[in-house]
């Protein structure tokens, strides 16, 4: 059903010749289309930040709805407000059954007139939003609750796991491109009034951390997984962190891509520039750390002084360049050398030699990974 609904933003996007939005009722954002940085009126806070957080604070909320956007059966356009970075928009409602499901957004610049009942294209962007609704208003009433079959096919027995996978396979599809996504709650743990992602995503906890599974419109496209990963980061603790894995086609390696997108959400916490969502096809050398049971003991010394531990990974960082690593310690070139020393003194690796580097430089990776849960 998710890909349906990015598809369909996608065809709002190229009738109306205009950047376009898809929330629900709660403004959490479902779909986008990509937009082109240079056209005028292709961006402004309130779709920046609904890209990015995956939804929009209650302030925004309550500045639209003054405008009837909840009870509108029709297109509707909303003012620009210059002062807050806000643009004109025209509305479209995603309604079925006399109930609104959610809002189509485009920023149009103002060219279409949300009357003129003569443009076609307007007429059959209108009906994608009812078809949109359509969507989300059957998903809501009829989707199975999936839930336990994906725990199953997570961490169940062989048996369970073939049964489990059938079952997703069946409610899926066979050879459907998808992503599962691991979502690691920081602080004291997921919130008591905390809900799983829905429209699309099948979702359980497993072992205090969030498993969902994504359907995707392609392998290439990892746009629902990002609206997904961010809107769900959005409402846990901060600390929060989340691993998307590989894609694949069909249900038969979960266990696999559960385990790459856990890897994938301990990078996340402990390096910065995966911070917060880190995909397993970027990890790089992080693949191999993670699979390391920690930091050799012969490090241990090491890691009980932080200027010592954070010199030896700098230095190796650089490939053993004591200039590169002085100004990036920002310490004299002599300091440098006096605490290389006494890293060789307090593990005896010789620095050196090859086999020693890889072994330190390793071992400070893993260290810096949360352990396993």
């Amino acid at each position: 059903m998710r890909n349906d609904l990015q598809e369909l933003v996608d065809d709002v996007s190229r009738l109306l010749s205009a950047p376009a939005t898809l929330e629900d009722a709660e403004f959490t954002l479902l779909a986008f289309c990509a937009h082109d940085d240079s056209a005028a009126g292709a961006m402004d806070t309130v779709r920046a930040r609904s890209i990015l957080t995956r939804g929009s604070p209650a302030s925004t909320r309550r500045w639209f709805e003054e405008f009837g956007i909840a009870s509108a059966e029709g297109p509707l356009r909303t003012p620009a407000d210059p002062e807050a970075g806000i643009l004109t928009r025209l509305m479209l409602p995603v309604r079925h059954g006399g109930r609104t499901h959610g809002y189509l957004w485009l920023l149009d610049g103002g060219r279409i007139d949300p009357t003129d009942t003569s443009d076609a294209d307007l007429a059959a962007a209108t009906e994608l939003a009812a078809e949109a609704g359509r969507l989300l208003a059957e998903q809501a009433a009829a989707e199975p609750d999936l839930g336990r079959p994906l725990a199953a096919a997570l961490t169940g027995s062989p048996s369970a796991r073939t049964t489990a996978e059938r079952a997703l396979a069946a409610a899926l599809g066979a050879d459907t491109a998808q992503v599962l996504l691991a979502l690691t709650p920081g602080g004291s743990g997921l919130p008591v009034d905390w809900q799983l992602p829905a429209a699309g995503a099948i979702a359980t906890v497993v072992d205090g951390a969030v498993a969902v599974l994504l359907p995707l419109p392609g392998p290439a496209d990892l746009r629902p997984a990002g609206a997904v990963a961010a809107a769900t980061l959005a409402a846990l603790p901060a600390g929060s962190a989340a691993g998307i894995s590989r894609v694949r086609r069909g249900t038969g390696e979960l266990a696999q891509q559960w385990t790459e997108a856990r890897t994938a959400a301990r990078v996340a916490t402990a390096v910065p520039r995966f911070s917060p969502v880190a995909h397993w096809a970027e990890l790089g050398a992080w693949r191999l750390v993670s699979r390391l049971e920690g930091p050799d003991p012969v490090v241990a010394p090491l890691l009980a002084d932080p200027a010592l531990r954070d010199t030896a990974e700098v230095f190796l960082d650089c490939a053993g360049s004591a200039s590169r690593a002085a100004e990036q310690l920002r310490v004299h070139r002599q300091t440098l050398y006096y605490r290389l020393s006494r890293i060789t003194e307090l593990t005896g690796l010789d620095l050196a030699d090859g086999e020693a580097r890889l072994l330190l430089h390793a071992s400070l990776k893993a260290a810096r990974l949360p352990a396993e849960s």
